[in-house]
């Protein structure tokens, strides 16, 4: 028994999506005294039983075969390296592909055959004979059919057995009663397209895992460490201690957490906090794993273990929000647990009843029974939904809108709130001159000459957005002589054998060149979000250039879009400034906002949002985005210029990085919605139309047989219109 204060972890084959979840915790909820003491990570096919819970490994690995998956002992190295063989990765494609091949041959035979479509489907439900379906076609079919479901019906069986009805016996009973009435191509059709809708949830949760991966590579494999006798070595970052000093040379990423004992250096945090311009470090300053150092050498002291750092903790943030966000199950699938008992319970009685205590005729309630069994068989019902959320999808992604599978369709329709990152999603993410303010005499040309001539040498973004502007007013930019970098200050050198210099305000303070004037300006520029650069020479300060990251072309517009589309609240969360934040945000109409957050701080505001809005969307386009993506309703990344975690991470990436795409995004999922349900409704009441004349007697099974075949090809062509994407 587990009565150790440690949680039992488990690596569970098999589990991909929220069905298996579901499964899962039926088999092991009685074992463990309550729902409460499981916690499933999806994205890393993890089991937790919370410690306390009376339950061996022994027991949970049984348990956990019964539902016909497999559970080991999770050990460190299981989640970072799969074992599986190809089958185990690529079976359910492979299957799928396979059951689609078989399917279109064999109607392509049969249309053959027959010598039109009409004529081959009219054949349908006439057995296998010269006025049937041609035995050849029917194997092919059968091919279909059994490749379709050859990982559908086991979890049918044990539904069966178990008397918990879903949606795999659900469709496991369409398949079988459409190919016992001789219904081939339709059952075939049926087995394909339920395949193709769990290839996409597979597939979808499988790149989910893979960012997981493309985190991990942010941090570095090896960390330089000093010794006391100030040797140093290279040693993998988990075994570097808390209080040891490591070294990072200019231009690599910083493999921990800590704080700058020695050095000056800019950091390029963007990765981790999302802040637009590389920060400025100095001794004291605290320091991330995973960002990037400038032009300066840094000496750090680790303050956390690797396991424990900032990076680590988004890492584990992501599949955490993940598992915490379990899809809710299929409207179908609910109804399927009422739906299918309860035919099989009418069509019994009505076999029986009449038989037995009205003397009515066996062979005639026995055919009354078959209609009703026919006309009940959910082909409709089941085909209705995937082949909308499959058109939908297509449509979306020839609009540049990638929806990772048919969950995530639905939750733009119900969005009542939308959380965006300020960097690269409402801004381009690049700094751009907003001002040049000459003064003491000199002109903008003059201004800008100088300074792109101190830059040019230079790669540190603030260089290249002076340069560009240099280039855009066809500004010919001189050498500088004697160029000198002064390490998280600025530069210096000479242009015509005159020196000048450029840096910060804080630069400018220390060389005793600042006036009240002066002073009052820069904090003023500050204060509105703007990053300041000063220019001078050894006797006056020549001027300024202001810089700030710009709008998207399409910001505005699209957020008001957004509330025309009924979106209540719009919301900012940016790792940037205050002032920077509340200037983009009163330039676009936001209605909160929420600066110099950390990546846990993010997931904090959005679990606030969902809890009071309930549908929430977060868009973001960076690494510290992810764990805050994970934890919405809907995660919405920014495609091109996207980090790979934040897009694996998001259920939708935008791939163009065209705002515009979110109000139509909401716009496609409630027409998809509208479609879903016509098919629904319509599949519905062509069986209790159908029901009712069972009943009545004047119902026939070559009727049943044509209704349900039409009612099927209805719902196929009425969700095919969704690929039109408007």
């Amino acid at each position: 028994m587990n009565t150790e204060a440690e949680p039992l972890t488990f690596k569970i084959y098999g589990m991909d999506c929220a069905e298996e979840v579901a499964t899962l915790k039926r088999e092991l909820r009685p074992l463990v005294d309550g729902e409460e003491q499981l916690a499933f990570d999806i994205l890393n096919a993890k089991l937790i039983i919370e410690a306390g819970a009376l339950i061996s490994p022994e027991e949970v690995i049984q348990a956990v075969s019964r539902t016909g998956m497999r559970a080991e002992v999770w050990q460190d190295d299981t989640g970072q390296q799969s074992d599986a063989g190809f089958w185990q990765q690529h079976g359910r494609s492979v299957l799928t592909v396979a059951s689609g091949l078989f399917g279109s041959l064999g109607f392509v035979y049969h249309v053959n055959i027959a010598g039109s479509i009409v004529g081959a489907l009219g054949s349908e439900g006439m057995g296998v004979a010269e006025e049937g379906v041609p035995p050849l076609a029917v194997l092919l079919y059968l091919g279909g059919i059994i490749t379709g479901v050859w990982q559908v019906f086991p979890k049918a069986w044990r539904a069966a057995v178990n008397m918990r009805p879903d949606i795999n016996l659900l469709m496991t009973i369409a398949v079988v009663g459409a190919a016992a009435i001789g219904e081939w191509f339709e059952a075939a059709t049926v087995a394909f397209l339920f395949s193709v809708s769990l290839v996409l949830e597979s597939w979808s949760v499988g790149r989910a895992r893979r960012a997981i991966a493309a985190l991990m590579e942010l941090a570095p494999q090896v960390a330089r460490v000093r010794d006391a006798d100030g040797v140093e070595t290279e040693v993998p970052p988990e075994q570097v201690a808390v209080g040891t000093i490591f070294i990072v040379r200019p231009g690599e990423k910083i493999p921990l957490d800590g704080q700058v004992t020695r050095g000056e250096s800019d950091v390029n945090q963007a990765p981790i906090t999302g802040e637009s311009v590389p920060v400025e470090k100095t001794s004291g300053s605290e320091i991330f794993a995973g960002t990037i150092n400038g032009d300066g050498s840094l000496e750090i002291e680790c303050t956390k273990r690797a396991d424990d750092s900032t990076l680590a903790h988004i890492i584990r943030m992501v599949g955490q929000a993940q598992s915490r966000r379990a899809p809710s199950e299929k409207w179908v699938e609910k109804f399927a647990r009422i739906y299918t008992p309860v035919v099989m319970a009418i069509a019994a009685a009505i076999l029986l009843v009449p038989p037995l205590l009205f003397g009515g005729d066996w062979f005639e309630w026995l055919y009354r029974a078959l209609v009703l069994l026919v006309i009940a068989c959910p082909c409709a019902l089941v085909i209705s939904t995937p082949v909308s959320v499959v058109a939908s999808l297509a449509a979306a992604a020839r609009n540049g809108v990638l929806i990772k599978g048919g969950i995530f369709v639905e939750a733009p329709a119900h969005l009542k709130a939308i959380a965006m990152d300020k960097t690269g999603t409402l801004t381009e993410g690049k700094p751009a001159v907003i001002d040049v303010v000459p003064l003491s005499g000199h002109d903008e040309t003059e201004l800008l000459q100088r300074a792109a001539a101190l830059e040019s040498q230079s790669n540190h973004p603030l260089a290249r957005a002076i340069v560009a502007a240099a280039n855009e007013r066809n500004i010919e930019i001189p050498a500088a002589d004697e160029f000198e970098i002064i390490q998280g200050k600025g530069a210096t050198g000479r242009i015509d054998g005159t020196p000048f210099w450029l840096g910060s305000h804080r630069y400018l303070e220390e060389r005793k060149q600042e006036t009240p004037e002066v002073h009052e300006q820069l904090e003023a520029m500050q204060q509105a979000g703007r990053t300041v650069v000063v220019v001078g020479n050894d006797t006056h300060v020549c001027g300024f250039i202001t810089m700030a990251d710009t709008l998207r072309p399409t910001a505005s517009e699209t957020l008001l879009q957004l509330r025309h589309a009924g979106i209540e609240h719009l919301v900012m969360l940016t790792g940037d400034n205050q002032g920077t934040a509340d200037a983009i945000a009163s330039e676009v109409g936001i209605d909160e906002v929420h600066a110099e957050l950390l990546p846990a701080d993010k997931v904090t505001a959005v679990e606030s949002l969902v809890e009071k809005y309930h549908q929430v969307a977060m868009v973001g386009d960076g690494v510290n985005d992810a764990p805050a993506l994970a934890r919405a309703t809907l995660g919405i990344a920014m495609g091109a210029a996207g980090s790979d975690a934040a897009i694996e991470t998001a259920d939708v990436a935008l791939m163009a990085d065209d705002l515009s795409k979110l109000p139509w995004l909401i716009h496609h999922s409630r027409h998809t919605l509208t479609v879903i349900r016509q098919n629904i409704i319509f599949s519905l009441a062509v069986k209790a139309i159908f029901v009712v004349l069972t009943f009545a007697g004047y119902a026939s099974l070559w009727a049943a047989i044509a209704a349900d075949m039409g009612a099927s090809l209805l719902v196929i062509f009425n969700g095919l219109r969704l690929l039109r994407g408007n």
